[in-house]
């Protein structure tokens, strides 16, 4: 994937389309603001109309689900108009697709409402919600589950891209109606489910990326019982032995002892423990490394399939990025020369991606108040809707706009990065940061200067190169600047006139 080319080819069309999600538990309306590598979502509401309430035992949809669902869906269509959505996907998944009734439902919607509505076949939800892992993080292997009310998804994952594909019938509102005649029999007939499919071999040792409401629920009450510092699920990672010591924990829990936790629905609570069994079982089954919690799934994968495929083929983090410095640029110069001037003080090349998002995102708190200026990038580093980047990627970016605007590391303010980086990349983060304050304080973002002057770093020294007739540009606050970056790198600092 070519990080800088691709991005800047993209032209999208920022009208927005809408996905209509109708699952066994649920029902989503999400509006994004265009399509784009990186869609991001202008409105977003979900129901828990239980379509497939009872539906292992009666083979049909539930009624009063169907009439929650068919009262919320005329809303969603309602909204889509005034929202003036040019295009909507509307897709229907497990419960329309297994209960006798759902066809003649699906039926009743489109008249009603309008919409387009589409019954996926299990492999068909299955491939799109790899894509909408693929999407969050396209170099993705291993194996994508996505557990829905319903089914469960399974995905093999190669190189950021979908290998083989099964549908299960381990949804927990299934799974909750045997519990109720004989609890003793889920885990057996999970592993039963689980061990007919040999290619999940093939992540073993690698990533498993867990999609769904419920795996997402479970990633929350995990934050909250480790005090993880940084509330992003989307890439939060677990170790498989801890994943499997805490689901084994919740799995046995009532609802009851649910209720004390927080950030998760009172209706979402009845489904948790079956939710933690499915995952603990499969976790045991496939043996990956970790397990990745994903925020994009089925919704953006739909997205993601209807893209060009020189849309897809662009860095979705740097596509991110460079949509937010649309709306925050002061200077002209290119993000991209900003990262080839200061690229001579870094020698370590497996962080040149993060390198230039941080760049791109260096001048992004310009417009605050100068006294909350570190503070504000961080956080805004911290919780950007971004895609492909994991919570260190975060927190190193983050770290090193603060070290941007603020000058020195501040462990108190910064916790969460210290938290979640190692040494070297704690001094790296900081060191980029120090060499953007050169950067801007000398040249004032004017393109010209920084095709003139150039930093060179040697064994012993950091030397700022000017030419002659711009010593002048060469001021107190820029020697400090310089000075100060010197120390970070463990240099002498020097000014050489060519």
């Amino acid at each position: 994937m070519n990080a800088r080319g691709a991005s800047r080819a993209e032209h999208v069309d920022r009208r927005p389309v809408a996905v209509v999600d109708i699952g066994s538990n649920s029902i989503r309306l999400v509006v994004f603001d265009g399509t784009s590598r990186v869609p991001l979502p202008l409105f977003n509401e979900k129901v828990l109309s239980g379509l497939g309430r009872g539906l292992e035992r009666t083979g049909k949809l539930d009624d009063e689900g169907m009439q929650s669902a068919l009262s919320n869906l005329r809303r969603f269509a309602e909204l889509t108009r005034a929202m003036g959505v040019r295009k909507t996907f509307a897709l229907a998944t497990a419960a329309a697709r297994d209960a006798s009734n759902g066809s003649a439902f699906v039926r009743e919607v489109r008249r009603a409402t309008g919409l387009p509505v589409v019954v996926l076949s299990g492999k068909e939800e299955a491939r799109l919600s790899a894509l909408g892992v693929i999407a969050g993080t396209p170099d993705a292997r291993g194996a994508m589950g996505d557990l829905g009310g319903g089914s469960l998804e399974l995905v093999a994952l190669s190189g950021g891209t979908a290998d083989r594909y099964a549908t299960l019938p381990l949804g927990p509102l299934r799974l909750r109606e045997i519990a109720e005649r004989s609890r003793g029999q889920i885990r057996s007939m999970i592993d039963d489910q689980l061990d007919g499919l040999k290619f999940l071999r093939k992540a073993k040792g690698r990533d498993f990326f867990a999609v769904g409401g419920a795996w997402r629920a479970l990633a929350k009450l995990h934050m909250a019982q480790s005090n993880y510092g940084l509330e992003v699920i989307h890439h939060y990672a677990i170790r498989r032995e801890r994943a499997i010591e805490f689901l084994d924990l919740v799995a046995t829990q009532s609802r009851a002892s649910l209720e004390g936790f927080s950030g998760v629905s009172r209706k979402r609570l009845e489904t948790l423990p079956l939710a933690a069994l499915v995952l603990e079982r499969t976790l045991r089954r496939i043996k990956p490394e970790r397990v990745v919690f994903s925020a994009y799934g089925l919704r953006e994968g739909c997205l993601y399939d209807s893209l060009p495929k020189r849309l897809k083929r662009v860095d979705p983090l740097l596509s991110g990025a460079r949509a937010m410095l649309v709306g925050n640029r002061r200077y002209k110069v290119d993000p991209d020369t900003l990262a080839d001037w200061i690229a001579p003080i870094f020698r370590d090349k497996s962080r040149a991606r993060l390198r230039l998002v941080t760049c791109y995102l260096a001048d992004i708190a310009w417009g605050e108040h100068p006294d909350h200026r570190g503070d504000i990038a961080y956080r805004r580093a911290l919780y950007m809707p971004l895609a492909g980047i994991d919570h260190p990627g975060r927190a190193y970016v983050a770290l090193a706009l603060y070290a941007r605007y603020e000058g020195q590391p501040d462990p108190a303010s910064t916790r969460e990065a210290w938290h979640l980086l190692d040494e070297d990349a704690l001094r790296e983060a900081y060191q980029l940061g120090l060499a953007l304050r050169v950067a801007y304080r000398l040249t004032g973002g004017a393109a010209a200067v920084f095709a003139k002057c150039r930093l060179r770093l040697g064994a012993k020294e950091i030397v700022l190169e000017v030419p002659g007739r711009m010593a002048g540009m060469i001021g107190e606050v820029v020697g400090r600047r310089l000075d100060a970056l010197a120390q970070a790198l463990d240099r002498k600092p020097g000014i050489r006139l060519r």
